[in-house]
């Protein structure tokens, strides 16, 4: 069978092609660059903790190396009150033995540092988020400086220089023999029938291309969205920011941080809130929020704005600083009307923009690629499956077009348009809200979405339980026995075309599986996912979330719960699986696919 043409080779282009590349599936990837990324140290990428390890796993590189972790994200309001950010961590729920999975994978096959989930200051996992001025209690009196619990808080987002993320994913790809790497290869034709697609590159090595399909991940100004004649509505220039990229010492150094109202802002193009996020040795990103409008920010204004936020900060004289690289991030909201034409599909940022309020469309991009992915391998493996290809419109742009509402829902309540809501008891506590959710990675503005309304979705049963992750919801990252008798993190085994099975086991890990694999349950269910209409693999947790003892949880190759059920329920766990595929194949025609 043809490989799968990819157009673009940015951090989505090169993350979905190592996807297919880990379930077998060869990718072609054109690229209409010479090669690799231009550096710019004010061009960075944040990453939520799934992104970052879907990119680890892929990689086979820790990230940590290469950028720098939050440890912490203060939201600096009225009377410079600090909101500490406690995040939870996983070695505090599952012990040792968390430790030992992480530890067991090995420098080199994506193990974070240690900072990928710290607490704060003053509380461990769990506790109560503490605002304090000068270090203790809420004695500002302010009424946004308690902002409620942590304990759904996760470890903290990663931010690094996005030439730095496209250089590990395209060192990546040069290694894998499934993928080529197509450069000065720009797209200007495609065709499509029903048994592939042709495309076109011109450039010094244009040609003509055969896959069995192909994916847009070429950007907002996607080549193949305009070829397919695919509409872009939405909205312009919702926000802008001056950005300016900088070597200097700071405050609680390696902490991202945001200040709401700084008493030193001046009237003018830099009236609005100043963010600041570290990179490695000593550079951090400063992002002022611009007013509505085309206010021209010169050189002049931004050095000067620099000085006084730097003087703002220390409460001193102007700290030295290096300034590396400035510009102006505009910030635009659209989503593609459809993102699947017959063969053709469309992903990050060809089909969707989005960034305000702390999201962002790098996160977004790479989930379409993870969703993708495994069904495009899926189909490639074992034939057309045109409900299996329809989903993936259905589940990521449903994911994506919530989380653009939930931002222009809390646009004008962030932005002082809320009208008397805005001024009412605790509206700053809430604003304050808003904007943590978003930046952390949690809440309607930054949590990975729920598949709840997936046409994949298993049809309820009477043997399925309640667990702390919603069916449709991404798993919670915990410690397994593979079959070989490892012990090694859920997600690590995430990506590789087959179901999870995950029995949950108490004092499973006590013992080693030699003694345990053949008693009691686990002979009828390894015998019930043999008979799965779909490859898997069985996996045992000593505990997960919310899940009693003798649980089955069904999971997708993309990390995403299909059902819990109470125990080995071999009927129930076909019928789930066999939904999670599509139902019983049917292949439709190239004109049926097209007319969708």
């Amino acid at each position: 069978m043809d490989p799968v043409i990819v157009v673009g080779a940015g951090p989505v282009g090169l993350t979905l092609a190592l996807a297919l590349a880990r379930q077998g599936v060869p990718s072609v990837v054109l690229d209409e660059t010479p090669g690799g990324d231009t550096p710019r140290a004010a061009r960075t990428v944040v990453l939520r903790e799934d992104t970052a390890a879907l990119v680890e796993r892929l990689a086979g590189v820790p990230l940590d190396r290469a950028g720098l972790r939050w440890t912490g994200w203060r939201s600096l309001r009225r009377k410079q009150v600090t909101n500490e950010v406690v995040f939870s961590d996983p070695a505090a729920v599952f012990g040792d033995t968390w430790a030992a999975a992480r530890g067991a994978k090995g420098a080199g096959a994506g193990v974070r540092g240690a900072g990928g989930g710290v607490r704060g200051a003053g509380g461990g996992a769990g506790d109560p988020e503490v605002a304090a001025s000068g270090g203790s209690g809420t004695g500002s009196g302010d009424p946004g400086a308690v902002l409620g619990s942590a304990a759904a808080a996760g470890p903290a987002p990663l931010h690094i220089a996005q030439h730095l993320l496209t250089g590990v994913l395209r060192a990546a790809a040069a290694r894998e023999p499934l993928i080529e790497l197509a450069v000065d290869s720009r797209l200007d034709a495609m065709e499509q029938e029903e048994t592939g697609v042709t495309a076109h590159t011109r450039g010094p090595k244009g040609t003509w291309w055969r896959g069995s399909y192909l994916v847009g991940c070429d950007g907002p100004r996607s080549t193949v969205r305009k070829l397919q004649d695919i509409r872009f509505p939405g909205r312009t220039a919702v926000e802008r920011y001056a950005v300016a990229a900088l070597r200097t010492d700071l405050p609680r150094p390696a902490e991202a941080f945001l200040h709401r109202m700084p008493p030193w802002r001046t009237t003018g193009p830099f009236a609005g809130e100043i963010t600041a996020r570290p990179l490695p040795d000593g550079v951090w990103r400063l992002d002022w929020l611009l007013p509505p409008g085309k206010d021209l920010v010169t050189p002049e204004l931004l050095l000067a704005r620099i000085r006084e936020t730097l003087t703002g900060w220390t409460g001193e004289a102007t700290p030295a600083y290096e300034l590396l690289d400035t510009g102006v991030h505009t910030v635009h909201h659209r989503l593609a009307r459809r993102w699947r034409a017959g063969r053709v599909f469309l992903a990050g940022d060809a089909a969707h923009l989005l960034g305000s309020c702390g999201t962002h469309g790098l996160d977004e991009g790479l989930r379409d690629a993870d969703n993708l992915a495994w069904k495009l391998a899926t189909v490639w493996h074992h034939g057309p499956h045109e409900t299996l290809l329809d989903s993936y419109q259905a589940e990521r742009r449903a994911s994506v077009s919530a989380r653009l509402r939930a931002a222009d829902q809390a646009l004008p309540v962030l932005r002082g348009g809320g009208g008397l809501r805005a001024y009412l008891p605790g509206a700053a506590r809430g604003q304050d809200m808003l904007l943590r959710d978003g930046h952390l990675g949690r809440g309607a503005l930054g949590a990975p979405g729920a598949y709840t309304a997936s046409p994949l979705a298993a049809p309820h049963c009477e043997a399925e339980v309640p667990v702390d992750t919603p069916v449709g919801g991404q798993v919670t990252d915990v410690p397994v026995t593979a079959e070989d008798g490892t012990i090694v993190p859920l997600r690590d085994r995430l990506g590789r075309g087959a179901l999870l099975v995950v029995l949950v086991a108490p004092g499973s890990q006590v013992w080693e599986r030699r003694h345990w694999v053949s008693a009691g349950i686990m002979p009828r269910l390894a015998a019930a996912v043999t008979a799965l209409p779909h490859p898997a693999e069985l996996l045992v947790a000593e505990r997960y979330p919310g899940a009693a003892p003798h649980t089955v949880l069904l999971v997708r190759p993309d990390g995403h719960l299909v059902t819990a059920l109470n125990g080995v329920r071999p009927a129930d766990l076909y019928t789930a699986a066999e939904a999670t595929l599509g139902g019983p194949a049917h292949t439709t025609t190239h004109a049926e696919a097209g007319a969708r």
